[in-house]
């Protein structure tokens, strides 16, 4: 009775897998603060993402992590053809062409200031960055990403995106806009696992309030208005009431990132024996989906696509 009166559904349909991409081969590196999560060779990124995809998960979401030897102020190594993001997406698509790859587009993985925008004396230039980050995302989606994901915050930047996919012939290449991105203390492990802290300062001046709800519906009904195919809130369970928020103003997909501290929370939490994993996990990706979310990026995918199956 309870399955036949459910009113939200969750299935691994409705989940993307976060995939940290490192150089070399056959290379395996533990995330301290992410239990059972590593920065993965792009070989071995292929094997997982395959799993995954057996397991009914059909996306992933690249995170490159980089040697500071390629950083830059304007993350020029971002644009490189056979630099290690492009290399792992043309790996997938050839491995597994249903697969939909979802490319992050911001200069902190490449910046040798470890901003998501071009530093200046001490302040993002947004103008400036947005001229990067065009030339990121057509570098991308000349790799066979399915979607580009600006995840900046920059002012603007879904439509010059969008002029500059559409001026180089990538029509049907999306757009996942970080649209309600937070200024949140949730960030911490995802740093660590990409060594993307900001070398000096802060993101405060272009992610958002926590305090501020209103703001994410401004933000996130411009960047539909710009050509955003999705629209993200990141993060998701302390971020709730804003999915709600957005899910019923906007009329294209909702997507939350349960990020890398409430993954860490769970794992910390069950590895004391404080609450059983599984279930929590179920509970609150449950909560994402009952808010609106349509989509769930979360490093918790493969683990609820094995429940699911029992």
């Amino acid at each position: 009775m309870r399955g036949l009166m459910r009113e939200t559904e969750l299935l691994p349909a409705h989940l993307i897998l976060p995939l940290f991409v490192t150089g070399g081969e056959g290379v395996r590196i533990p995330i301290g603060a992410m239990p059972g999560c590593f920065r993965l060779s792009v070989d071995l990124t292929v094997a997982l993402a395959r799993e995954a995809w057996e397991l009914g998960v059909p996306a992933v979401a690249l995170f490159p992590a980089l040697p500071d030897s390629v950083k830059d102020p304007r993350a020029t190594e971002s644009l490189n053809p056979n630099g290690l993001l492009q290399r792992t997406v043309r790996a997938l698509k050839d491995a597994l062409p249903g697969l939909v790859v979802i490319t992050d587009v911001a200069m902190d993985p490449y910046s040798s200031d470890g901003h998501d925008g071009y530093l200046e004396g001490g302040e993002i230039l947004n103008d400036v960055t947005l001229e990067i980050l065009a030339s990121m995302a057509v570098a991308q989606a000349q790799a066979g990403a399915d979607y580009v994901a600006p995840s900046d915050m920059m002012d603007g930047r879904v439509g010059v995106i969008r002029e500059a996919l559409d001026e180089a012939g990538f029509t049907n290449t999306g757009i996942l806009a970080y649209s309600a991105k937070y200024a949140s203390s949730f960030y911490g492990p995802f740093r660590e696992a990409l060594d993307s802290a900001p070398r000096s300062g802060d993101k405060k001046t272009y992610q958002m309030d926590p305090a501020n709800r209103k703001e994410a519906l401004r933000e996130v009904l411009l960047d539909v208005a710009e050509g955003a195919d999705i629209v993200m809130v990141k993060p998701a369970l302390p971020y709730l009431d804003v999915i709600r928020e957005v899910s019923a103003h906007v009329d294209v997909p909702v997507a939350a990132y349960q990020v890398s501290g409430e993954f860490a929370m769970i794992k910390a939490a069950a590895g004391n024996g404080w609450l059983n994993e599984e279930a929590a996990v179920a509970e609150a990706l449950t909560a994402i989906r009952r808010a609106g979310a349509d989509m769930i990026l979360t490093y918790f995918a493969m683990d609820y696509a094995r429940q699911y199956r029992g």
